[in-house]
């Protein structure tokens, strides 16, 4: 249920996590004025790029040099406005969003400041496949789909952008190491190498078009398109894949180590400070993540025993990769396992949380032209993608885990949410922070346990495997980065600690190793809210409510981690008060089952 904007309650405005003035005063009046112009610059910057339904562009934006050092100057210059206000001036909601906002900047700018658009592509994640997702949102009129033309016609334009900027980071070895990139330009010879327009992503919008376009405009779009496809984007494909064979991946960077790129210690720090939002020296992570693993090896090796397994630990590993119990043969029953494990979870999420959203995910399997190389899934506030590729690598006891992280009550759920909370700025509705959102998704895994969704020893297992696949995280990814881990090192470690699919792993390696940082996200933001939940459980004692602290943690859209603990102290200040409006609550008497 939406939290009304603006809703009157005993003379204040509740302001998502704070309670605010009737009106700013002079320092929030300064500072709102600075993110809303910087947001309204942003929209500008990156077309597209805000969450939600918002109407197709008409460019792919920019991104040349000359840009991306005007956007450095122009952040830098915020956030010398931004060091202008006291922060002690600002109401309680603005100096939450004060603190949110120092650290995107801080983050853009430091993106900036190493160039991070010299390297616009790893394993995980290609320039190129990302107009994908474009051809995927939904197009509700003419104007959606005139300007999807628009955009696949600027495609040359783009990718020549893009390949002066390979050029530039190749010149100076600030590339993604070459082991990662192999067989990463198949879905830019899938477009490049279709016999038609129809065979590529660029027509899906036209598979399907809605009633509010008229016959004949549909007609003369699908002409205008596939004209646009076929003499524009798909020479573009092309001449990329000739630049990627011939000259990129044959030369980019030998060594895997984030340590080892130009100014590569500061660089690895910052991209830790950017996915965990917290400042932490990387051997420290390191013989964090070992500590976790030899908890949760502990564990597993319990739930093996519940099992009746009768041989080892390598052995258990074995049998649970190999056995035919554990995996389906067709992509669609994969599938329909997902819908199933989803739905059960809606039948529970009442008991767990005061407030769902109104939005509603379908799910679909990877494309077919990034799903060899893709992770096992990805969730958004509209989309569970789930990888039916090699589905011997997809076993059935991590699927519950999986669909728990990527759907409700994770990514889904938490996106939703936070789309919802008109209260905020947008700079808190509409970007991303890894440490939380990946932190919620993984304690969300844990949730299930609580949510009665694990039947069988198998599937706990499962959601403990995925839990060590994340503190394996830690280990691995300032194994390679800091201590100088090989590939065949990481993956070693992967397969002895973890019951993931030999497919999944090198997979996986492989994204940890091409984009410094972002493992890191997932445990060190689950352990927070972790914490902040056991804190505030033994100072509320019989006062704390489930309910009421899930709330606390979602009503805040996307904040560090340092922001959502002093959040959860705040909560436990005053007593665990949902920061729900109490009209908007149902009693729990209203939420479990009724009697027989």
């Amino acid at each position: 249920m939406k939290l009304l904007a603006g809703v009157a309650l005993a003379g204040v405005v509740w302001a998502g996590d704070a309670l605010a003035a009737d009106a700013p005063g002079p320092a929030d009046a300064k500072f709102q004025a600075i993110y809303k112009a910087e947001w309204a610059w942003r929209k500008i910057e990156f077309p597209g790029g805000e969450r939600g339904d918002s109407p197709i562009p008409p460019t792919l934006g920019h991104v040349d040099a000359v840009t991306q050092q005007r956007r450095l100057e122009h952040w830098q210059d915020v956030r010398r406005q931004v060091d202008a206000i006291a922060e002690a001036d600002l109401s309680p909601a603005e100096a939450v969003n004060y603190e949110v906002y120092k650290d995107q900047i801080d983050t853009l700018i430091a993106q900036q400041h190493f160039r991070e658009y010299e390297k616009p592509f790893n394993s995980d994640t290609q320039f190129w496949s990302s107009l994908g997702f474009t051809a995927s949102r939904t197009f509700h009129n003419a104007e959606d789909y005139r300007n999807w033309i628009a955009e696949i016609r600027d495609v040359p334009r783009y990718f020549a952008d893009e390949t002066v900027n390979m050029r530039a980071g190749l010149a100076r070895g600030f590339t993604s190491p070459k082991a990662t990139l192999v067989g990463r330009d198949k879905s830019v010879s899938m477009v490049s190498q279709a016999p038609d327009a129809e065979h590529t992503f660029f027509w899906k919008p036209f598979e399907h078009m809605p009633a509010s376009v008229t016959p004949a405009e549909q007609a003369a779009l699908k002409a205008e398109a596939k004209q646009a496809i076929e003499g524009q984007a798909m020479p573009a494909y092309a001449k990329l894949l000739t630049f990627l064979d011939a000259e990129y991946i044959p030369h980019a960077a030998e060594r895997l180590a984030a340590e080892d790129l130009p100014d590569g210690k500061a660089y690895y720090r910052a991209q830790i400070k950017e996915f965990t939002t917290l400042d932490m020296d990387p051997e420290a992570i390191h013989q964090l993540g070992l500590s976790e693993v030899a908890k949760i090896h502990a564990q597993m090796l319990a739930v093996m025993k519940e099992t009746g397994f009768k041989g080892d630990f390598p052995a258990f590993l074995a049998f649970l990769r190999s056995d035919p119990q554990f995996y389906v043969k067709d992509p669609q029953d994969l599938l329909n396992r997902a819908a199933w494990i989803a739905k059960r979870v809606d039948g529970k999420l009442p008991a767990f949380f005061g407030w769902l959203p109104r939005s509603r995910f379908g799910i679909e399997p990877v494309a077919p032209e990034i799903a060899p190389f893709y992770t096992s899934a990805r969730g958004g506030t509209n989309t569970y993608l789930l990888n039916t590729y090699d589905l011997p690598s997809r076993p059935l006891f991590n699927l519950t885990a999986l669909t728990l992280h990527e759907s409700a009550p994770g990514h889904s759920l938490q996106g939703g949410l936070a789309e919802e909370q008109d209260q905020l700025p947008p700079f808190r509705r509409n970007v991303y922070i890894s440490a939380y959102g990946e932190g919620w998704a993984l304690y969300c895994e844990r949730l299930g346990v609580e949510m009665g969704m694990y039947d069988t020893p198998y599937d706990r297992f499962g959601m403990l495997t995925f839990q060590m696949w994340r503190a394996a995280r830690l280990v691995v990814d300032t194994g390679v980065h800091h201590k100088g881990w090989s590939r065949a090192q990481a993956i070693q470690y992967l397969h002895d600690n973890t019951a993931l699919a030999d497919h999944d792993i090198e997979i996986e390696v492989d994204r940890y190793i091409s984009w410094p940082g972002q493992a890191l996200s997932y445990y060190l933001g689950m352990m927070a809210i972790v914490e902040a939940r056991a804190r505030a459980e033994a100072a509320l004692g019989p006062k704390f409510d489930i309910r009421a602290f899930h709330d606390t943690v979602l009503s805040m859209g996307s904040v560090p981690i340092p922001v959502l603990k002093a959040r959860i102290d705040r909560f436990i200040a005053e007593g665990g008060r949902d920061p729900m409006p109490v009209r908007f609550q149902k009693p729990k008497s209203e939420i479990e089952d009724p009697a027989p």
